[in-house]
Formats: structure tokens, C-alpha cells, sequence
């Protein structure tokens, strides 16, 4: 994301757009990767590229690390997504990439969001110019590389995980916006944000958003300010990550099936209520609930 300059209020922007960090001090969360000495911070630092798969949930920073990394080694910066994108995207970003090489000798980073929607022949495009160096190529995915990428793709491509932000890396998300907003007249109480923080369940975008629909809420009022009841406006239509019969819908029900075989009813009622909260059919959670009355407590007992 660019920083945001000071014709930021009249930007058309979404907010979330508007507050990418374009450096690395900017960046919060995935401490596991860009900790001291961890291997994307030495990548970054030693100005070392190489291919990779960002694999994390939504809103947790994967374009922006991809920015990131092309401007750390200052490369060319290339994005794609394969929603829109095909083959033919591909080979022009691939000319672009090798004129700019014998142009200036800079690398080219080819960022791809949502690869996972690539089918395996758009896939096998990139191997020519990821194999001689004309590409450095960047996926982004929601789901299981495992399971959707291709094994030629994957044993070029190291994969990263990045995690859901905790709701204090969400806070952080939050006071950074503010800041950068430089709005003296825009007050926000502590426990506004923190319920802001907490129903983003983990996705930048998504709390960044909410907090933009805040500020317009809050704008009715002199001085402006995000209370308590604005953010419960803007935080009640707000579900919880689902992604149904996707990884983390797999993951939720694993999590439902242990709890109730640990014996742990609060674990156990917390993702048996997240799931209804994401929009879970109640009755595929009825007929698992008695899948485990038999398998998991009766055969037990």
C-alpha cells in the first residue's frame, strides 16, 4: 500500500488501501516471519530474492509483504490476480520483466493474488521464466498449497505462513490508521476500538473498514468521536471467518470433534457457536453432534 500524502481525506481510496505500510517498520503482525532473525527478515535485510506462496487468511498482509519484498531488493513490482488475469497476462508481464533486465539489470517480482484459481496448465506458464531467472514469482492463496498448486510450481516456491492478526496487532492496525489520518478534531475511546479489533476476527482489511464506516458514523457529531455504540453498529453485521468447505471450515469442525473428545465443554460450545455465527447450516452441525454421540462419547464410554 502506498503512504498515505496529504490529499489523503479526498482520496477515493478505500481506507485500507490508503494505510498500506511501504516499509517494513510500518508492517504489523507475522512475527514468526520478520522476528530477529527470522527467514524473511534476513531475506529482506540481505536484499536476497527468491519465489514463494503466501498462504494465510484474508486481510493478513500478503500483498503488501509481496510490495514489501520487491521494493526491499528494488525490483520491478508486477501484479496480477488470477481472477482476472490468464496466460497471456502472464507471458507480457514475462517480456516486460526480461526487457527490464537487459535494460537496467533489476529483477522482476510477478505478484499473483488468489493462484489457487490458476488450473494446473496456467500454472505450469510460470516454470520457463521462474526456472531461468526471469521471473520471481510471488503467489498469494487462501487455501492449502498442497492441495491446489502444482508440485512443479511448489518445488520452486517456498511457502510462508502467515497467520490471522491477533486482536493487539489489530489495535496496532487501528492506531497506526488514526495517526495517519492526522485528524486532531477525530477522537476514538480505547473500548470502541478494542470492539472494533476484536470482531475484525483477524483481517486487516476488515478492521480498517469498519473503522471507515466509524469515522463517517462519527462525523454526525461535535466533535467527532468513535464511541462504544458506533463501533456495535458497525461491528454487529460482522461474521466470523467461515469459508465454508474450505481450510478453515475443515479446520473449525476438527477443532468442534477434539473439544468434545478432550472433554472440554467451553472449547467445545465456543466452535460449535463460531461456526452458527459464520453461517454454518445448524443442521450439518445437528447430524455431526450426533456423529459424536455415538463415535466419540458412546463408543468411549
Amino acid at each position: 500500500m502506498n503512504s498515505p500524502d496529504a490529499r489523503i481525506d479526498s482520496d477515493a481510496r478505500p481506507l485500507a488501501d490508503r494505510m498500506r505500510p511501504s516499509t517494513l517498520d510500518g508492517y504489523i503482525g507475522q512475527s514468526h516471519l520478520f522476528g530477529p532473525g527470522k527467514p524473511l527478515r534476513r531475506m529482506l535485510e540481505g536484499g536476497h530474492l527468491h519465489s514463494m506462496i503466501l498462504w494465510g487468511p484474508p486481510g493478513t498482509g500478503k500483498t503488501t509483504l509481496a510490495r514489501l519484498v520487491a521494493k526491499s531488493c528494488d525490483a520491478e513490482f508486477i501484479a496480477l490476480s488470477a481472477v482476472m488475469a490468464g496466460v497471456k497476462d502472464i507471458r507480457a508481464a514475462a517480456e516486460r520483466a526480461y526487457a527490464a533486465r537487459q535494460e537496467s539489470g533489476r529483477r522482476t517480482v510477478l505478484f499473483l493474488d488468489e493462484v489457487h484459481r490458476f488450473n494446473k496448465a496456467q500454472q505450469d506458464a510460470f516454470l520457463p521464466w521462474v526456472e531461468d531467472g526471469t521471473l520471481v514469482f510471488i503467489g498469494a492463496t487462501t487455501e492449502n498449497p498442497s492441495f491446489e498448486l502444482n508440485n512443479a510450481l511448489l518445488s520452486r516456491a517456498r511457502v510462508y505462513v502467515l497467520r490471522a492478526l491477533t486482536s493487539e496487532d489489530l489495535r496496532g492496525v487501528l492506531d497506526r490508521a488514526l495517526r495517519l489520518l492526522a485528524r486532531p478534531d477525530l477522537q476514538a475511546d480505547d473500548s470502541a476500538l478494542n470492539l472494533i479489533a476484536s470482531a475484525a476476527d483477524g483481517d486487516a482489511r476488515r478492521s480498517l473498514n469498519m473503522l471507515e464506516l466509524a469515522i463517517d458514523l462519527a462525523g454526525a457529531a461535535e466533535p467527532p468521536r468513535i464511541t462504544d455504540e458506533i463501533a456495535a453498529e458497525v461491528a454487529s453485521g460482522s461474521l466470523r471467518r467461515f469459508d465454508k468447505q474450505g481450510e478453515a471450515f475443515y479446520d473449525q469442525i476438527s477443532a468442534l470433534h477434539k473439544s468434545v473428545r478432550g472433554s472440554d465443554p467451553d472449547a467445545a460450545l465456543y466452535w460449535f457457536c463460531r461456526m452458527l455465527d459464520g453461517g454454518c447450516d445448524p443442521r450439518y452441525l445437528a447430524r455431526r453432534v450426533l456423529r459424536m454421540s455415538f463415535e466419540d462419547i458412546g463408543l468411549a464410554d
